[in-house]
């Protein structure tokens, strides 16, 4: 009994770490990391032919942004693997394609930067890394799987807020 506690107390902590991490998730992706809304990109804009223009910069494709996709949607696919564990992968990865989506549809409709269906591939890999990784984690350490991914999860919360309190003071 006191193992299932422990697993539903990592679950909780899990939990308030997903929440720290879509509301920063929503800052950098639908905010840009601004600090006003003025300083927001009025554009409108949609792409939906995969990896071309938008990605193609000077003739040369421009990696750097989907590399960056990729990963700010790898935690999002270890948190869903770990509050979803027991539902099939195909419901593991909904959430996942759905909130790439979402973010891009909620640029669109406000103007706030060009909706892309290449972020939707690069978000919605870098989520399903996130299950493969967390699926792995499960299999070498079946009992602390869990806390490992709340552990790093952890140091990327304080890591991430250390770096959005600099980058206020500094746009003070």
């Amino acid at each position: 009994m006191d193992h299932k506690r422990s697993g539903m107390q990592s679950k909780r902590i899990t939990l308030g770490l997903f929440i720290f991490y879509l509301i920063a998730l929503t800052w950098i992706i639908i905010f840009k990391a601004q600090l006003s809304f003025e300083s927001l990109p009025h554009i409108r804009n949609i792409n939906l032919i995969p990896f071309s223009e938008p990605v193609i910069i000077n003739g040369k494709p421009y990696l750097k942004e989907i590399f960056l996709n990729v990963l700010a949607f790898i935690p999002l696919g270890l948190f869903i693997h770990v509050l979803w564990e027991q539902k099939s992968l195909l419901i593991r990865i909904l959430p996942i394609i759905s909130t790439s989506l979402l973010f891009e549809a909620i640029q669109y409709t406000f103007a706030i930067g060009a909706s892309d269906i290449t972020d939707v591939i690069s978000n919605s890999l870098g989520g399903i890394i996130g299950v493969i990784i967390a699926v792995v984690l499960s299999k070498i350490s079946s009992k602390n799987w869990i806390k490992i991914i709340n552990i790093l999860s952890l140091i990327g919360a304080v890591l991430s807020s250390l770096f959005f309190a600099i980058l206020i003071f500094a746009n003070l």
